[in-house]
């Protein structure tokens, strides 16, 4: 078919446009389900576009369900769109399973009015938490991520790792620096660094995760003021350091004059493949952050920043005090009761227990085109695919009812690790979870939903 495409004026990137237009044209009916569309080369040469930009567009539709490719034959408008967001299967929220927390939050609530210091709550806490708080998360920070040794009063209360991050970094840098991070990185990261003014630069991945010689080459070329990273069981692919590789990542650091931001939200699920974090190979240098959501329940706002020096701690203590005031009491009160009694190892063990579980399903039913990761389980699996079939995958399994995270999501700058993130814990029922995999399977097979497979 010939199509030539109307392309509204206006700012917006011209695959965006390009992008409008296709769907515009879809839902008045110009062009119908089963249409068509012409070759991307043919349509770039006919409308005066650039070749990439049709690619952009066309991969763009495929993943909102408005086309579908099919390999040597060509793009078609789809018959039909996704389902209704009500009956997706959603794979692409990283949460742990919360059947157990959610158990228990009512007898834990209960719990707090006998509590003598109850009324403290109501008050205005100190800037880095009530010391009672603080001594218990410093007794989880070494339960959960093997950092050991640490009093009280290093530890820093925040509301999640989220804010942590900020704070770190906040602490780290001026708006306008660089920052180095994974090359596909926790997509948290993206939005933090645009609002505080941070330029994130990716650095290049290996089996490992940060490659050494990459972020040295990093440093040197941007003059970055500090390196985030996920040692253990990184988001999104799920890669682990060794003891070796953490050596070497801080031994750059210092070399390169580097802050290190470490994110270790996951450390427990790798179970005998965790190793000691880098804030235990280069405590002079590293912020060090950790939390509650992605072990026990990620409503329990109960975040922990350790600083590497007094100046460090009292950077993110004003920011603490004129950026967000007190924290909550309430939250963390649940955390250290639940942390002190055994209740947060307890939720914890139990979500690794199913988390393990979830894991070992995904791997036999997606086999070799997953990524196994680097611990005992994992809340997230990767699948290793080029840019565009990512986009491509991503789409078809939109159509069969699972939701994806957005391919380019994760992604920093022009690097070579590209795929998609599943996450395994979200979905409550594992029957659901075996459906949404099976269909991601078929989706990496080429096959929209309700296609068999052909012998």
């Amino acid at each position: 078919m010939t199509w030539t495409p109307t392309l509204a004026a206006g700012r917006e990137p011209l695959h965006e446009r390009l992008l409008a237009a296709l769907a515009r044209d879809i839902e008045t009916g110009a062009l119908p389900p089963g249409t068509r569309l012409p070759a991307q080369r043919d349509l770039a040469h006919a409308a005066g576009l650039g070749l990439g930009t049709v690619t952009r567009a066309y991969a763009a539709a495929e993943q909102r369900g408005l086309i579908s490719a099919r390999v040597g034959r060509g793009s078609f408008v789809a018959g039909r769109a996704a389902p209704p967001a009500e009956t997706m299967i959603d794979l692409s929220r990283n949460l742990p399973p919360m059947g157990r927390a959610e158990a228990l939050i009512a007898q834990a609530v209960g719990r707090l009015q006998r509590r003598p210091d109850l009324i403290t709550a109501l008050a205005y806490a100190p800037r880095a938490g009530e010391m009672a708080h603080r001594a218990a998360m410093a007794g989880w920070l070494a339960t959960a991520c093997g950092l050991e040794g640490l009093g009280p009063e290093q530890v820093i209360l925040c509301g999640g790792a989220q804010q942590g991050m900020a704070l770190a970094l906040g602490a780290a840098c001026r708006p306008g620096d660089t920052v180095l991070c994974e090359e596909a990185t926790y997509m948290g990261l993206k939005p933090l660094a645009q609002a505080a003014g941070y330029r994130l630069i990716g650095v290049a991945l290996d089996s490992e995760g940060m490659d050494p010689a990459a972020l040295a080459a990093a440093a040197k070329a941007s003059g970055a003021k500090a390196v985030y990273l996920l040692p253990t069981l990184q988001n999104p692919t799920g890669r682990t350091m060794s003891p070796a590789r953490r050596q070497a990542i801080a031994g750059t650091a210092r070399r390169q004059d580097l802050w290190i931001v470490e994110d270790d939200v996951y450390g427990l699920y790798a179970g005998t493949s965790r190793h000691p974090p880098i804030a235990a190979l280069a405590p002079e240098r590293t912020f060090f952050v950790a939390g509650l959501s992605k072990l026990v329940a990620p409503g329990l706002r109960a975040g922990v920043v350790v600083a590497p020096d007094p100046a460090g701690r009292e950077r993110i203590l004003l920011a603490l005090e004129g950026l967000y005031g007190a924290g909550d009491t309430f939250s963390r009160m649940i955390a250290a009761q639940w942390v002190e009694d055994g209740t947060a190892e307890a939720i914890a063990r139990e979500n690794i227990a199913e988390a393990e579980v979830r894991l070992a399903m995904a791997l036999d039913i997606l086999g070799p085109a997953a990524e196994r990761p680097g611990g005992e389980a994992s809340l997230h699996l990767w699948l290793p695919l080029a840019e565009l079939e990512a986009e491509r995958v991503a789409g078809r399994a939109l159509r069969g009812g699972v939701q994806l995270t957005p391919a380019d999501s994760p992604l920093v700058g022009e690097g070579t690790t590209r795929g998609l993130r599943l996450c395994l814990a979200a979905v409550r029922e594992r029957g659901r979870l075996e459906q949404g995999l099976r269909i991601v399977a078929g989706a990496l097979a080429g096959r929209e939903a309700g296609e068999t497979a052909r012998v």
